[in-house]
């Protein structure tokens, strides 16, 4: 009898145990090499397409700041702006563009948020997963600081 009930309370020991096993997954991050390389391909593409200026901010999936470069005769808050691009579509998982356009289309009230409504903010999505974002502020156009940044996400990674 009580060799049964050993083998009882193991067994449900085990089942309990296995159920409760925490579930893990791999994640990616960018780091420090790959920022550069983001950047540097955006401040290339910037020169070439004669961009009068120029900041780009790379932030992590969290939104936190890894990197921010502003070229040279680029005005002082872009860097902010560009940083905010990035940390918006970074929170929201979304391209700042939609935000921007859904603005244009009369939904004036996502004006009254906190994070910055402008295009030029584009995800960084590796192997499906977003693991960041970049923000172009300070380029000649809207449509430009969106170009800029779509170079910096074309970037290869591995």
């Amino acid at each position: 009898m009580n060799l049964f009930r050993l083998v009882l309370f193991t067994f449900f020991g085990l089942l309990v145990q296995h159920r409760t096993q925490a579930q893990v997954k791999t994640t990616y991050v960018l780091t420090q090499e790959s920022c550069k390389k983001i950047a540097a391909a955006s401040i290339k593409y910037a020169v070439d397409n004669a961009a009068p200026g120029g900041s780009i901010a790379i932030v992590d999936a969290g939104g936190h700041l890894l990197y921010l470069e502003r070229m040279d005769n680029t005005f002082a808050q872009a860097a902010e702006v560009s940083y905010e691009k990035a940390r918006t579509a970074a929170l929201f998982k979304k391209d700042t563009k939609a935000f921007e356009d859904n603005i244009n289309s009369g939904r004036v009230a996502l004006t009254t948020v906190g994070p910055v409504m402008l295009q030029g903010g584009l995800l960084i999505v590796y192997k499906g997963e977003v693991i960041g974002a970049i923000g172009v502020s300070g380029t000649k156009s809207a449509d430009q600081d969106t170009d800029v940044a779509k170079v910096g996400i074309a970037v290869k990674l591995d």
